[in-house]
């Protein structure tokens, strides 16, 4: 703050800086007078709180015997006009109830627990006065009920009477214990006095810097040219004002020009040849991320293969043609969009179609061990995501999580839109991880990050997904929740629109996942 005010300091024009004077002058004598109003008011605020908070107490005391006074006039007679000064008498001591403090951190403790009974008092007061007050006279107990309404009126009353005594004490206590403050704010006065005349002082000295110091190092250096001498060193003032300005006219008649052409040249040439070695290392990561895809593609597990076929030719014995159609039509639909496709970039509706082309084979693989479900909060066709990125993971959940469990569980999958971002989760009801594995796959896919390349601890899938997301987008983000026994959910926060790409990575996780019993665990 202060750099930035000497900086405008020197800046400004003479004229400014004399008028700046001035007006500094009158602000001072204005503050001066603010300040002593103000410490009129500080010990007239104190007065009027202690004053206040005792005039409240005791308004409630009045209120509160008004009422009493009310009612029994109300029960002997129960005329209108008797009627009406009861309720008048119930509304005033409800209000001066309500104006109480009841802020523990501004009363303290002790009339915290008074004003506390007073209002738990005056609430159980107040059902069982409306219950007797329902009652007819004849009625049996309406004598015993009476007379309880009288006792709980004594001990309100009593209550109150604490509560007074205990602000009482306080406001004599808060006095004594401002009154110190209350006799050294003349001290203050006087500091704040000579605080302002030095600060006019060095306002002072700072004009005189500005107008004197420069114009007396001009001369001197003009002398020395008069004998051509121009062996001095430029001269150098700080204020751009119209002294600055003249100083540095001065010093440009003892310079060419040549100088500032030959810096211009080299500072384009840095900056062009900088511009071209961030294009090729643009150009060098689009074509490694390729690369990457192209393996990924190639990395696809026979096994899986196997145990497909050998589900589909169990079933086409079990059962008709139309089962055994349908998982050969998901699994032509899962190689052939695997192997076929070389945008990086898909709609979330064509991931969505290949997880449950997955999930159809899945399920007459494990049968009812297996279950999948998913909600969408948002246009599936509208949201844009790396390809090949909802199938792997939701193959991990079954492999390493469901598959290991003999009764097996289920895979949620939720997508929903939050601010500039599309928020996808994939959860699991399975094994989940230990939290020393937990933190050894969180260092290993960061370290797959900074590296570029994927490591056995993050597996293929799972390493090349979060290389990818946090590689084409500066500010996406990949988070893992896991605890043992209890499954595992992998959120994926993806930018849309102006948001998809720039700023710094963050770590981190903050979103509560929906299957309850996958609690989570930061992934830091």
């Amino acid at each position: 703050m202060m750099g930035k005010a000497r900086k405008l300091w020197m800046e400004i024009s003479l004229k400014k800086k004399l008028d700046i004077f001035a007006v500094m002058i009158l602000l001072v004598m204005g503050l001066s007078v603010a300040f002593n109003i103000v410490a009129m008011n500080f010990v007239v605020r104190n007065f009027n709180q202690i004053l206040d908070e005792n005039s409240r107490c005791h308004d409630l005391q009045e209120a509160m015997e008004l009422e009493a006074e009310a009612f029994a006039a109300y029960v002997r007679d129960k005329r209108e006009e008797n009627k009406a000064a009861y309720r008048l008498s119930c509304a005033r001591a409800q209000r001066c109830l309500d104006a109480l403090p009841f802020d523990y951190g501004q009363i303290g403790s002790e009339r915290y627990a008074r004003t506390w009974n007073v209002k738990n008092g005056y609430e159980s007061y107040q059902v069982r006065r409306d219950e007797f007050l329902e009652m007819s006279s004849g009625e049996e107990g309406y004598i015993a009920s009476l007379y309880d309404v009288y006792e709980m009126q004594g001990y309100l009353q009593s209550y109150i009477r604490r509560l007074v005594q205990v602000t009482l004490k306080t406001g004599i206590a808060s006095y004594l214990e401002k009154l110190p403050a209350i006799y050294g704010m003349r001290y203050v006065v006087l500091a704040f006095s000579v605080g302002m005349l030095a600060l006019t002082m060095v306002l002072a000295k700072a004009l005189s810097d500005a107008l004197v110091s420069p114009i007396v190092l001009l001369a001197e250096s003009s002398r020395k040219i008069a004998r051509y001498d121009f062996s001095e060193a430029d001269l150098s003032v700080e204020y751009k004002d119209e002294v600055g300005e003249l100083v540095k006219s001065f010093n440009k008649m003892k310079h060419a020009t040549e100088g500032y052409i030959n810096t211009l040249k080299k500072n384009s040439e840095m900056a062009e040849l900088l511009h071209k070695e961030e294009m090729e290392k643009i150009e060098a990561e689009k074509q490694l991320e390729a690369a990457r895809m192209e393996l990924l593609k190639s990395q696809i597990n026979p096994h899986f293969l196997f145990n497909t076929l050998n589900t589909i030719s169990g079933m086409a014995k079990l059962e008709g043609a139309k089962t055994t159609d349908q998982m050969i039509h998901s699994l032509s639909s899962l190689f052939r969009y695997n192997l076929k496709m070389s945008e990086q970039v898909v709609m979330l509706e064509r991931e969505l179609k290949v997880v449950e082309d997955y999930m159809f084979i899945q399920r007459m693989r494990f049968g009812e061990r297996v279950a999948y479900q998913w909600k969408l909060e948002l246009d599936p066709g509208a949201v844009m995501i790396p390809a090949f990125t909802l199938q792997p993971l939701v193959k991990n959940a079954i492999i390493h999580g469901l598959a290991k469990k003999e009764q097996g569980g289920r895979v949620f999958l939720r997508a929903w839109q939050e601010g500039g971002y599309a928020v996808i989760s994939v959860a699991d009801t399975g094994e989940g991880m230990g939290e020393g594995r937990y933190r050894e796959l969180c260092q290993a896919l960061e370290e797959s990050q900074k590296s570029g390349k994927g490591t056995s601890k993050t597996g293929i899938g799972l390493g090349n997904i979060y290389r990818r997301i946090h590689a084409m987008y500066g500010n996406g983000q990949v988070k893992i929740y896991s605890r043992k026994s209890r499954g595992t959910v992998v959120q994926m926060r993806i930018p849309q629109g102006s948001d998809s790409s720039g700023g710094a990575c963050k770590k981190g996780l903050t979103q509560k996942e929906e299957v309850q019993d996958v609690p989570g665990i930061n992934c830091r």
